[in-house]
C-alpha cells in the first residue's frame, strides 16, 4: 500500500510540474511569429553587441618629455587590449629615454590575458620583460585593472622574476573635469620589493615613489596635449644603492600628449 501510494504520489508531480510548464508564459514572444532558425540569428546578434562583440583598444596615457632636474627624458606609457568585455589580451609597455648620453635607461613590455570578474575590474596574469636596466630580466604578472569607487582608476601588479624576487607596482589616477575639455589629472605612482635585489639596486621595502598633476585640454576626444610637474623619490636601501645623485627627490617639469584609439 505504502509503494502504491507513492507511486501515485510521484505521478501526481510529475503531471503538476506538467501543467506548470505547459501554463508558464514564453518570455520571448517574437518565438511565436518567426522562424527558430532566425531566432537564433538575431540572439547571437544580440550577444555579440551586448558583452560577446570584439574590440579594438589603444592608449597612449603619457608621451612626454621631462626636465629631470636638467637631464631630459623622453617618456612613454602605452598600453592596448583586443578581446571582449569579458577576455582581452593585454599589451602594455613603459620606459623613458635620456638625451644625454642618448640611451634607454628603462624599457618593459608586458602580455597579459584579462578576465573581467567585476563590472568594473579586470584580474590580469602574464608576462613582463625588462629590456633596461641590465641585467635583462623577465617576470610573471599577477594584477588587477579596473575603475575604483570614486572613479579612481588603478592599475597594480605582482612580479616575479626568474630568479625568485618579489616586487609589487600600483599606480592611480583620477580625472578632475574643470570643464569638458579641460581636465586635471594627479597621479601616484609606488614601487615595493619583498627582499634586496642587488642585481638591480633595489632593497626591500617601498622601493620609489612618484606623484604628478598634469593639467590636459582634449582638442577631441581622442588626443589631449598636457602640461604639469612631477616629484619622484627613491626610499631606504635603493637611495642607499643609487648612483651619484641619483637618490635625492627630483621635481620635473612636463609636457607631453595623450591619445586613445
Amino acid at each position: 500500500m505504502n509503494i502504491l501510494k507513492q507511486m501515485v504520489g510521484a505521478v501526481a508531480v510529475i503531471l503538476l510540474s506538467t501543467l506548470v510548464a505547459a501554463q508558464e508564459p514564453d518570455w520571448h514572444a517574437a518565438n511565436q511569429y518567426y522562424d527558430a532558425t532566425e531566432m537564433a540569428a538575431a540572439k547571437h546578434h544580440l550577444l555579440h553587441h551586448h558583452g560577446a562583440h570584439r574590440l579594438l583598444f589603444l592608449e597612449a596615457d603619457r608621451l612626454e618629455y621631462q626636465s629631470n632636474d636638467g637631464e631630459s627624458l623622453a617618456v612613454w606609457d602605452a598600453q592596448g587590449y583586443y578581446g571582449t568585455d569579458f577576455n582581452k589580451l593585454w599589451l602594455k609597455s613603459e620606459g623613458d629615454y635620456q638625451a644625454e648620453p642618448g640611451k634607454l635607461e628603462e624599457a618593459e613590455l608586458q602580455l597579459l590575458y584579462g578576465r573581467s570578474v567585476s563590472p568594473y575590474f579586470d584580474l590580469q596574469l602574464g608576462m613582463r620583460h625588462d629590456f633596461e636596466p641590465r641585467p635583462v630580466t623577465t617576470y610573471g604578472v599577477l594584477g588587477a585593472q579596473g575603475l575604483a569607487p570614486l572613479w579612481f582608476e588603478i592599475d597594480t601588479a605582482a612580479f616575479l622574476s626568474e630568479k625568485g624576487d618579489v616586487t609589487v607596482r600600483v599606480e592611480s589616477e583620477y580625472d578632475l573635469l574643470l570643464t569638458q575639455r579641460l581636465i586635471l589629472q594627479p597621479r601616484l605612482e609606488l614601487e615595493a620589493a619583498a627582499q634586496d635585489v642587488e642585481a638591480l639596486g633595489l632593497g626591500s621595502g617601498l622601493t620609489a615613489a612618484e606623484l604628478g598633476v598634469r593639467l590636459r585640454y582634449e582638442v577631441d576626444r581622442h588626443f589631449a596635449p598636457y602640461l604639469g610637474v612631477v616629484w619622484q623619490d627613491l626610499f631606504a636601501g635603493t637611495a642607499d644603492r643609487a648612483g651619484p645623485g641619483e637618490g635625492s627627490p627630483i621635481i620635473s617639469c612636463v609636457a607631453g600628449v595623450r591619445a586613445w584609439y
